[in-house]
């Protein structure tokens, strides 16, 4: 935090000396347009500490002290020792696709340390936003000498000719006959096959590579049903004393364009194959030197122990409740409270593998896999079409000239980089903008005006569905305020009309209470896998880092009723005794009733002049999804129930679709935000998934065949949207 505020002092102070102060959502900046940005080359963020609560002798002694001394480099940079007829033709046609490919050597040296002196196999848990993934990261870890990466595959992303040559240069398939029921023979000895061949890699100490996120393009879920289950052979090979250890890391692959994705947002990627692997090589070839080459950041976060997380992860697991049982009576009005308890919510399916470990064990593996999925995403380097697609989508959907918008991607850079997050670009402010606006020109239109000033347009219709999905990579920076802001606007809506002025909004009192309530609601309400909470961080902390990021960014300020004790006195504080032994982020919404004046803390909105389109701007990035939700439950009196869930997909889908014609909102056409809101219902209690011949069916629960309900249902959704 004192970091945090010492870097925005730094950053104020740089801005006054050079131009008076004015606010950038203002019109004009008084900036250069060809200043080089005060973020680059100044500060950068260290992201990747793994969990200091779960893994805490990881956390202190796996990491390195010099990491930040150590700059970036290229790795498919031709050099002179660069002499091998294989080594450099690689090399020159990954240039000849990608810009650069940018790791930081601290990192890979933080991971060749704990490798060597743990004397442990390294298993890498990455990310996953193209096929090309598995080809390019081998390559990068190779480069830098951590020796031939063994890398996990699916089967469904890759042709049968293509997997017959992964599998000889080393890659792992799950046979298809593992999935199988528990007391199948043939499944029984696919299983063991598996288990031993993971104990054989193990032992040998080669690294392995897993992807914890589902293939580009897949429809479902964000965990990855094939990466748990290799992930839990790994847990269980620890755990049975095949191997005494292993050191996971996250790891992080971002592109500032992804090189497969396809020109048609609402199909899922073919497999990938020799044959299309050819054309997407003489693609490239024929566009070399035409078209902007896209860049790649690798990260790698802080190794950390598995045994040490698995001893002490179990501490922290408490009650748990579905969403049916949590929010279903609030929506309808039948309860105000909210219980004290954490939402179970698991949209991954277990394989069959999986499902042969004990219930404790899967729980386990499927906690593990969303914390190190938290550690990489959070350690992701936000791209630069990130950035624009989101000043674009969330502020400029009628166009804005390219002088103000040269200021706002400065502003919006270096907010990224004071909340802890790196960015993965550098150089020249206008360069930067110009390629990235060339990156996005089949979705941005450029128009010349007066004085040689450009106006920057997105372009309607899928134009923007795909601006929806590149802002998506910036939302992780911004999800604590976002959450806070849309609860704030939950809070205000039944005290203020939606519209009212600022000033009168600002007027109204919050407590602390009510903060909290309602930022549990919509907590309860987004998706887990959106959220990506860390499992040993309750919601109620949480709550607690959202109203202090609120606080540190400027729009609320704690209010001083007469009479109560100041809210940074922290001297008359007294803890209980009961307090004293909990393990942090074990604090729960009773355990305010042991502070002084837990209820007497209220705030207002603050009155600066760059509140109220900061906190516009803020609910605005929660708006696809909470939109596509109140849509959804507007189509549940126009659905035809009962169907499949895929053929109820496509209803709601083709619903979003039409609704976006009429009111021009096209971020919410998409296919994952429908899917999101038909599995939120189904939690909800909304529709019920009952077996049938054909197959699993969807119904329309009794609770909500009435319109009433149904009704409720869309003023509890609306009431976090500030339009």
């Amino acid at each position: 935090m004192d970091t945090m505020l010492e870097a925005r002092l730094q950053t104020q102070q740089r801005n006054t000396q050079n131009s008076q102060e004015t606010s950038l959502w203002s019109s004009g900046f008084g900036m250069k347009l060809e200043a080089v940005t005060p973020f680059l080359g100044k500060y950068r963020p260290f992201v990747g500490r793994c969990c200091q609560t779960c893994t805490p002798k990881s956390w202190e002694s796996l990491f390195h002290r010099s990491i930040m001394d150590l700059g970036f480099c290229n790795v498919v940079l031709v050099k002179e020792e660069n002499t091998r007829l294989f080594s450099w033709a690689l090399l020159r046609f990954l240039n000849c696709v990608f810009l650069n490919v940018q790791l930081h050597k601290g990192q890979m040296k933080m991971v060749h340390k704990a490798s060597q002196a743990q004397g442990l196999p390294l298993v890498l848990l990455s990310t996953h936003k193209s096929l090309l993934d598995g080809i390019l990261l081998p390559f990068v870890l190779l480069s830098q000498g951590l020796g031939v990466l063994r890398v996990v595959w699916d089967s469904r992303t890759c042709s049968p000719t293509l997997r017959a040559l992964l599998k000889k240069l080393g890659g792992l398939f799950l046979p298809p006959e593992a999935n199988l029921t528990l007391d199948s023979p043939e499944g029984v000895l696919a299983r063991a096959v598996v288990h031993a061949a993971m104990e054989q890699l193990l032992v040998s100490r080669q690294p392995l590579l897993i992807f914890l996120e589902e293939h580009p393009g897949a429809q479902g879920p964000r965990l990855s049903a094939l990466g748990q289950t290799w992930l839990g052979l790994v847990v269980q090979a620890v755990q049975v004393g095949v191997i005494p250890d292993a050191m996971l890391v996250p790891v992080a692959i971002t592109y500032d364009l992804v090189p497969d994705a396809p020109c048609d947002v609402y199909h899922a990627l073919a497999p990938l194959g020799l044959w299309t692997g050819a054309l997407a090589v003489l693609r490239s070839l024929r566009g070399w030197g035409h078209s902007p080459r896209v860049c790649v950041r690798v990260h790698l976060a802080q190794p950390f122990s598995l045994q040490e997380y698995t001893i002490n992860a179990r501490s922290c697991w408490g009650s748990r409740q579905t969403l049916e049982q949590l929010l279903q009576p609030i929506v309808l009005g039948q309860c105000t409270i909210v219980p004290d308890t954490e939402k179970e919510q698991e949209w991954t399916p277990a394989t069959g593998p999986l499902l042969a470990f004990k219930e404790e064990d899967q729980l386990l593996v499927r906690r593990l896999s969303r914390h190190v999925l938290n550690a990489s995403v959070t350690s992701s380097a936000v791209m630069s079409t990130a950035i624009m697609a989101t000043l674009l989508l969330f502020k400029h959907q009628k166009g804005v000239f390219l002088s103000q918008l040269l200021g706002e991607f400065s502003w919006l850079t270096e907010e990224t980089l004071l909340r802890g997050f790196d960015v993965g670009f550098s150089g020249q402010l206008r360069c930067l903008v110009q390629h990235t606006l060339s990156l996005l020109r089949a979705h941005v239109a450029l128009l010349r005006v007066h004085q040689g000033d450009l106006l920057v347009v997105p372009r309607p219709g899928p134009g923007l569905t795909h601006l929806a999905r590149l802002s998506a990579e910036l939302l992780p920076a911004f999800l604590s305020e976002a959450v806070g802001a849309c609860a704030v606007r939950g809070l205000l809506a039944g005290r203020v009309p939606p519209e009212g002025p600022w000033e009168l909004q600002g007027i109204e009192l919050l407590s602390q209470n009510e903060l909290y309530r309602q930022i549990l609601l919509l907590l309860h309400l987004l998706p887990q896998d959106l959220l990506l909470l860390q499992p040993c961080q309750s919601s109620y902390c949480y709550c607690q880092e959202v109203l202090d990021r609120l606080i540190q960014c400027g729009l609320l300020v704690a209010e001083e009723t007469p009479g109560s004790r100041p809210a940074c006195d922290t001297g008359r504080q007294r803890l209980s005794a009961k307090l004293l032994w909990k393990p942090s982020g074990d604090f729960t919404d009773s355990d305010s009733d042991n502070f002084e004046e837990a209820e007497g803390r209220y705030f207002r909105l603050s009155q600066q002049s760059r509140c109220p389109d900061f906190f516009l701007f803020l609910c605005r990035l929660l708006s696809p999804l909470l939109k596509a939700f109140v849509q959804a439950a507007t189509f549940l009196h126009r659905g035809q129930l009962p169907d499949t869930e895929s053929g109820y997909t496509e209803q709601l889908l083709q619903f979003l679709q039409a609704t976006a014609q009429e009111e021009g909102s096209f971020e919410c056409a998409d296919r994952n935000l429908a899917i999101s809101a038909i599995w939120t219902f189904r939690d909800l209690g909304v529709l019920q998934q009952m077996p049938s011949p054909a197959g699993p069916m969807l119904y329309l629960s009794p609770t909500f065949t009435s319109r009433e309900n149904q009704e409720k249902l869309e003023q509890f959704i609306w009431q976090f949207i500030c339009s």
